[in-house]
């Protein structure tokens, strides 16, 4: 837990360094993935029937689902977002109803700052961890994220079934948990190290 905040604490002080607060970085990193499915992007999305359009970024709901938070909340979001100019919210085929967001050029350009920003936070906190630890520890992240999206009932079979890495250098395309059992420790701290 502990990690997970100072992770956090690291991220967002990054992010204040692009004009952006946390969770901010999600819609448009969401809505990035989204764009790298479109048609001519070089990546796999569902085709639209014939002579229509595909759909341009992702509807609030489509967006919350993802975020996995209300539409609400999203909507907050995408409206601050829509102010710095990162985003535009665009009504599709007259339905006033259905509002689709996507990325702009620069909300394109932000969303790959944040992932450069990814980069150096994931570098900085594995400063020191040898390919073996880094290995181990990426089998472990995957079978706590499995855990966690089998409880809260992941919609995503990719995520529940611990597919996609959690490392972008991840060269094991199997994911099989035969991590060795750790060594019983000849001395055991007086302190917790993550805590000194």
């Amino acid at each position: 837990m502990r990690v997970a905040r100072l992770h956090r604490a690291r991220m967002g002080e990054k992010l204040v360094g692009l004009g952006l607060y946390p969770g901010q970085e999600q819609v448009l990193q969401a809505l990035a993935a989204k764009a790298a499915e479109a048609p001519g992007s070089g990546k796999k999305s569902a085709a639209a029937p014939e002579g229509i359009a595909p759909p341009v970024g992702m509807s609030m709901g489509e967006l919350a689902s993802v975020l996995q938070v209300r539409p609400p909340t999203a909507s907050k979001t995408v409206s601050r977002l829509s102010a710095l100019g990162l985003v535009a919210r665009q009504e599709r085929d007259g339905d006033r109803r259905v509002v689709r967001v996507a990325l702009t050029e620069a909300g394109l350009e932000r969303a790959e700052a944040i992932s450069g920003l990814w980069d150096a936070v994931e570098d900085e906190l594995l400063d020191g961890f040898d390919g073996k630890d880094r290995k181990r520890l990426r089998k472990l992240l995957r079978k706590a994220g499995r855990n966690l999206a089998r409880l809260a009932g992941a919609d995503d079979p990719d995520l529940a079934n611990g597919a996609g890495a959690v490392f972008e250098d991840d060269d094991e395309a199997d994911d099989t948990d035969s991590v060795p059992e750790a060594q019983p420790a000849t001395m055991v701290p007086q302190e917790d190290p993550v805590r000194a």
